[in-house]
């Protein structure tokens, strides 16, 4: 029977979550269970396609790459695929009538990391970005939604807003194994080997204009998606407070975290703020 194997997809998702992300895996069991299946086979998705292109080093990448891009046209035409992962996708990406421009923006980010080490003008970091993060905060807007376009218009500006933050914390946590371990410099003007306080200031004030307006968003989200996506939202939110109190040196030496009594005690917090109508 298909629905077993969706059954299947959908536990393969979840996994896929829960072993990759613990914060977001967490943020993730806060929204509504009507909608928590759909973003766990977004997660999978971009999970997958991000790790052939960061961690299959002892493979041929592209070739990788290219198979899995090609099985996730299949998949979408037919409606169905042979890999748990992409099948599961598919289901979300046709039950919400998901832009196939956004699908393609993401892949083409995700391509680009294949061959290109640096980002040296702000145009071509904004296109990596918009790319590799506001277009998968536009997916899981399309969920949140429930694929009302008149709410995904109002609130597609600052969904764009939160992914990009997202994405921007996630580079300046793990600055050294992009620099080392990748050679990969994203953030312009800025020659990371020579990180100082100035240029990481400079960093964080975007991030947080970006916040700034992603939270203006939340506050508008439907009462399902509403508290999971706060909790993500002070989970990285925390973790830029980390960064902000970290010498450029550290950071780049070392991978900041946010433990996870840390993350239980943000849940509770926030939950409370949340009850109280506090955002």
């Amino acid at each position: 029977m298909k629905a077993l194997f969706d059954t299947v997809s959908h536990e393969c998702s979840k996994i896929t979550t829960k072993t990759y992300s613990t914060s977001f895996s967490l943020a993730t069991k806060m929204l509504a269970k009507s909608i928590r299946q759909d973003i766990y086979n977004i997660y999978g998705f971009v999970r997958f396609a991000d790790e052939i292109v960061d961690s299959f080093h002892d493979y041929n990448k592209e070739f990788l790459f290219h198979w899995f891009e090609k099985d996730l046209e299949l998949a979408i035409h037919n409606k169905i695929s042979l890999n748990p992962i992409l099948n599961a996708f598919q289901e979300t990406y046709h039950k919400y009538n998901i832009d196939k421009a956004l699908v393609t923006a993401f892949m083409k980010s995700m391509k680009m990391d294949l061959h290109k080490t640096d980002y040296l003008t702000q145009d071509e970091f904004k296109e990596y970005i918009y790319g590799s993060a506001d277009v998968v905060g536009l997916m899981c807007l399309k969920v949140f939604v429930k694929g009302d376009e008149e709410k995904y218009q109002k609130l597609k500006d600052s969904a764009m807003s939160l992914g990009s933050a997202f994405q921007k914390v996630n580079f300046l946590r793990d600055l050294k194994a992009d620099f080392e371990d990748l050679n990969r410099s994203y953030f312009p003007n800025a020659d990371l080997s020579k990180l100082d306080e100035q240029s990481k200031q400079d960093i964080i004030n975007d991030i947080e204009e970006d916040f700034s307006k992603g939270l203006e968003g939340i506050k508008q989200l439907p009462i399902e998606a509403k508290f999971g996506v706060f909790m993500a939202y002070r989970y990285y939110s925390q973790l830029l407070k980390k960064l902000k109190k970290t010498p450029a040196l550290k950071i780049k030496s070392t991978r900041i975290r946010v433990s996870n009594s840390k993350k239980i005690e943000l849940l509770t917090r926030s939950y409370v703020k949340y009850q109280l109508n506090l955002l």
